[in-house]
């Protein structure tokens, strides 16, 4: 059902790949999605995956402050060697970050996402997320040269994962969040790695941005048998969440992108 809409998605869908070396000399390297948006090399991912970089830049503007456990190198890795992102924009009240990639070239690309309109969007929809979810990136810090290496065989692959248009739902990001925004329900979760990936119907146009898992209670708690002991089970929904495509607009609209 969705071969032709992977085949679309997958040409727009990258993979970015957050870097972090920390005090005690553990590498972690954790993976995401980005979308190209259009021939002048503008993204749009979410804000969550830059939360340890925000981390990094206020331990950086307060180097005699004490952290249980402090950054010492940070870095994004977009897609290829050698990339970059430049005139970075955050909104975290909305999940949302937007840049451009440079270097790019339009030739990198066949096709950019196209946005379904919201009076096309109904209930009961397949849909598909797309992204870089079950990664085991190898990475180490070389100390000589000062930058991160990873390890070409670990890298991601895309994996997509099919759900329907459940709802749509007004809530806030984050907890902290002042404001509140419009979701895309969709009946399956997404996965790490999925985040910031594209949310698509058959045909390639998108719907949202998988932003979060949401675990809705399903109000029934089987008990069963565990080491002797009867415990009670509580079952949840995993459904995902995916920013809507009438925020995403308004917000490529105001920065002149679309």
């Amino acid at each position: 059902m969705f071969a032709r809409a992977f085949e679309i998605a997958k040409d727009f869908t990258n993979p970015v790949v957050v870097l972090t070396r920390f005090s005690d000399g553990k590498v972690n390297a954790s993976c995401g999605s980005f979308i190209i948006l259009n021939e002048e090399g503008w993204i749009i991912t979410v804000a969550h995956l830059w939360q340890s970089y925000f981390q990094y830049k206020e331990q950086k503007e307060n180097p005699d402050k004490e952290y249980d456990r402090r950054i010492l190198n940070h870095s994004f890795w977009w897609g290829k060697d050698g990339r970059v992102l430049k005139e970075v924009k955050a909104y975290p009240e909305s999940d949302l970050v937007i840049g451009k990639l440079v270097p790019f070239s339009p030739n990198e690309i066949n096709c950019y996402p196209e946005f379904i309109n919201e009076e096309e969007m109904s209930i009961g929809t397949s849909l598909c997320k797309i992204g870089y979810p079950f990664s085991n990136i190898n990475a180490r810090f070389d100390e000589q040269k000062g930058n991160f290496v990873m390890d070409a065989k670990t890298l991601p692959s895309l994996y997509p994962i099919e759900g329907i248009y459940t709802r749509k739902v007004i809530s806030k990001a984050f907890k902290d969040s002042k404001k509140t925004l419009a979701f895309i329900e969709t009946s399956t979760p997404g996965f790490f790695g999925h985040s910031g990936g594209p949310i698509v119907d058959i045909n390639g146009k998108l719907w949202g941005i998988q932003s979060r898992t949401v675990h809705i209670p399903l109000g029934f708690s089987p008990k069963i048998r565990k080491q002797g002991k009867i415990v009670e089970e509580n079952q949840f929904l995993n459904a995902g969440w995916g920013i809507h495509p009438k925020v995403i607009k308004e917000l490529l609209s105001s920065n002149n992108i679309f």
